[in-house]
């Protein structure tokens, strides 16, 4: 295994070498800006399967196909519609992924089984020209062990994911912080499938309508095919139990969090900086300014992974509005309370 640091270095034809390895077969794990992904050829149908072993993921859970250009894209998906345009010109690149449908080329353990695929081309410098020097697609889910919070910087992944991979690529903090949107258009209407950095508001104005799909903020069937990666199983956890706790009253969600940790020996709350001294008789972990949604979607998964080194016996979570960015964070979050949600 070998490592590449391209923190602040404008050097990217050091990605040569590292695409050989995805060229070759090999996986490699390396950052994109919403967060570090784990690449191989998505055209390489053995390749692919190293990144469900790697992940311990569930076979039929789909990936997403990185791409650098759009030849790229017309060689793994039919003819776009003109609201499927509309959105790849708008968001792309960037953290915006559209389901489409593919052509013969992709290998099923990408699509998992379905005739669509998950396709982005991501904004981050590092991303995009490995994927140039590959010539090929990456599929490359986020780099994490399945169920644990997904990575955003490499201190946080690296110890469970070094003796997995054939070459890392250290390219510092990920600006985003979450997985990309993922949409699917169906009778000319996107539908969200997962909230991320493009909010429905921005998809709204570009299309003229858009739906949010009912299972992000509620628990998949286990019967249900998921149409998009990160729909159906345990996500983002840590090994404490946690609770989501909402209300659009900063002093009603302070005073029932402090309610519920009564009776609990070591509570930890994720909270953001305002409130951090309404829990100075608890361990917390704080995640940014309450009005500042893109600094608190940058650190919820850094501060997931810290919790169990605390090892409090129960954790409560500050939510906040679902609404534009929030609903993304809140997705997030009430996977990672495994849906224990209390609103006040």
């Amino acid at each position: 295994m070998k490592i590449l640091d391209l923190k602040g270095n404008e050097n990217l034809t050091k990605l040569k070498e590292p695409a050989n390895v995805i060229k070759n077969g090999g996986l490699v794990l390396f950052p994109t800006e919403t967060v570090y992904g784990l690449g191989a050829n998505g055209l390489d149908e053995n390749a692919v399967k190293k990144i469900f072993v790697a992940k311990g993921r569930k076979q039929d859970n789909p990936l997403i196909l990185h791409i650098s250009s759009i030849n790229m894209l017309n060689q793994i998906v039919f003819k776009l519609n003109e609201v499927e345009k509309k959105l790849i010109n708008a968001f792309w690149p960037g953290p915006f992924t559209i389901i489409l449908n593919h052509t013969d080329i992709v290998p099923n353990s990408v699509t998992g089984g379905l005739d669509t695929v998950g396709v982005r081309m991501p904004s981050g410098k590092i991303a995009r020209a490995l994927i140039e020097y590959s010539g090929v697609p990456i599929a490359a889910p986020s780099a994490n062990i399945s169920g644990k919070p997904s990575g955003t910087n490499l201190d946080d992944i690296f110890d469970e994911l070094k003796d997995k991979v054939d070459y890392i690529i250290d390219g510092g903090h990920c600006d985003v912080g979450l997985e990309s949107t993922v949409v699917r258009v169906i009778d000319n209407i996107p539908h969200i499938l997962r909230p991320g950095k493009v909010t429905p508001e921005q998809i709204k104005e570009v299309a003229g309508n858009v739906i949010i799909d009912s299972h992000i903020l509620h628990q998949l069937d286990s019967q249900d095919k998921p149409l998009s990666p990160g729909m159906k199983y345990r996500h983002y956890a840590p090994n404490t139990k946690c609770v989501l706790v909402y209300s659009k009253d900063n002093n009603k969600l302070v005073e029932k969090i402090n309610e519920l940790s009564k009776g609990f020996n070591k509570p930890l709350v994720i909270c953001c900086n305002d409130n951090v001294k309404f829990y100075n008789d608890k361990l917390n972990i704080n995640i940014g300014f309450k009005n500042n949604l893109e600094e608190i979607s940058k650190n919820i998964f850094s501060a997931l992974r810290k919790v169990d080194k605390f090892e409090p016996d129960i954790v409560f979570i500050e939510g906040v509005e679902a609404t534009g960015l929030g609903l993304a964070i809140m997705n997030r979050l009430i996977r990672a309370c495994e849906y224990n949600y209390v609103e006040v």
